[in-house]
């Protein structure tokens, strides 16, 4: 299969040329030529498969043209050697819990899955030092350098916003040495993107590296985490719930519901998605007013969604014809200050046992806002709310268990560089390697 830009000037690519460039060269973000509809029979029996098999059928819609059967399916299998259990919070409200990788955070399915399929190309084309560049605002750095950490041929560097992630996200990626490297920038999230952006497009650093990213803009990356849409609706369809579904998530960089319209555009009965903003609104208001305003970021409690100019953005607008009325049509919004999310975290706990992430707090309140008579809500619970462990404590006052995988990490030592937000310096840096 072809990939085109979004900003429709630079050439067609290859799905390999994609996953290696990660950016157009025209600066767009590469979509595929098309998004096949998978048969009504799938749907039929997807309550029956398990979570591998529903995600291999997705994969090969996508990649089967250009990964041999037997290659994608090891890459599938292997991507998703967990589950992701579906937990009932109230009577119409579910979470599908995607915390239970090795990283305890959803990103830990497309990291894994482009990390395997970058090694794919690697191996077959005989291609090696290519250079990982992946900006992160929490969950995404720790995904990457776990997914990637010891692969042949690859070094990975992780921008992260100085003292703007949590300490246990930060020890998940600055603790691992061999081929991670941390950058710590003193700036925002934005700015770490930015740098990552300058750099894909920069001359002098194209010549002398294999540069590619792993962040959403990348489609391996991004694209299998539409898997968790349709194991969501064959967990409901097992309880009977499956009619009138509605998704809610938690949004920062727009990687993750955009691989959930993928979904519903290759027959995933999802009636509507709600997309969840923290105080970074720069979406909620593009739906309310049909401008599309980013703005510097602000630190908020959940600050994986601390983003003032959400790349995947482009692809929302390109799959809707940039039709502000289209995408309404099938995404409504939400917001809530740090106050409102303290609040949902305390009074989801109190009423129904159930701990919320200040993530998965924004979903959550958004269905208990939005969901109309006889929906069924399904929320995003991104990441164990162990990884947040201060502000979960402090919000709850109750000690938080935390679980034998984020222990592990806070024994390491922490290794990373300091450096400043200006793209000179990062340059420098890059060529010196």
């Amino acid at each position: 299969m072809k990939y085109y830009s979004t900003n429709k000037i630079g050439k067609e690519a290859t799905l390999q040329q994609a996953v290696v460039k990660g950016l157009a060269s025209d600066k767009g973000l590469f979509m595929p030529e098309q998004i096949k509809t998978l048969p009504q029979s799938f749907f039929d029996n997807i309550e029956n498969l398990s979570f591998q098999e529903i995600a291999y059928v997705v994969a090969d819609a996508f990649f089967g043209e250009d990964v041999d059967a037997e290659s994608l399916k090891e890459i599938v299998y292997d991507t998703l050697s967990f589950d992701a259990p579906i937990v009932k919070v109230t009577e119409n409200i579910y979470s599908l819990e995607l915390f239970h990788g090795p990283t305890l955070a959803f990103k830990d399915v497309g990291a894994r899955f482009m990390s395997r399929l970058l090694g794919y190309f690697i191996k077959k084309e005989g291609t090696e030092n290519v250079n990982v560049l992946v900006a992160t605002s929490g969950d995404t750095g720790s995904a990457v350098a776990n997914g990637f950490l010891g692969v042949k041929g690859i070094r990975v560097f992780v921008l992260y916003p100085k003292g703007k992630v949590s300490p246990i996200q930060e020890c998940q990626f600055t603790t691992l040495g061999q081929n991670i490297t941390a950058l710590e920038i003193d700036g925002t999230f934005d700015d770490c993107q930015a740098l990552v952006k300058n750099a894909f497009m920069d001359e002098d650093l194209n010549k002398k590296h294999k540069l590619t990213s792993a962040n959403s803009i990348n489609v391996a990356r991004f694209l299998p985490q539409a898997f968790y849409y349709f194991y969501a609706y064959a967990q409901l369809k097992k309880l009977g719930k499956e009619k009138e579904m509605v998704v809610c998530v938690p949004s920062g960089n727009f990687g993750n519901i955009t691989a959930g319209l993928f979904g519903k555009k290759m027959g995933l009965p999802i009636k509507r998605f709600i997309a969840s903003n923290n105080a970074n609104d720069i979406f909620f208001n593009y739906l309310q007013t049909g401008e599309y305003n980013p703005r510097p970021s602000i630190a908020t409690l959940a600050n994986a969604m601390d983003v003032g100019d959400p790349s995947n953005f482009a692809r929302i607008l390109d799959l809707y014809n940039n039709d502000v009325n289209a995408i309404r049509n099938e995404i409504s919004g939400a917001r809530y200050s740090d106050e409102e999310i303290a609040s949902t975290m305390n009074t989801c706990r109190k009423e129904t046992n159930y701990i919320l992430d200040p993530h998965g707090a924004c979903g959550y309140q958004a269905l208990k806002d939005g969901l109309k008579e006889n929906e069924i809500g399904v929320f995003l619970e991104t990441a164990h709310p162990a990884k947040f462990l201060e502000k979960v404590e402090e919000i709850l006052n109750e000690k938080i268990k935390i679980p034998e995988k984020l222990q592990s990490f806070m024994k390491g030592t922490k290794q990373s560089i300091e450096m400043s937000k200006d793209f000179e310096s990062f340059k420098s840096f890059l060529m010196k390697i």
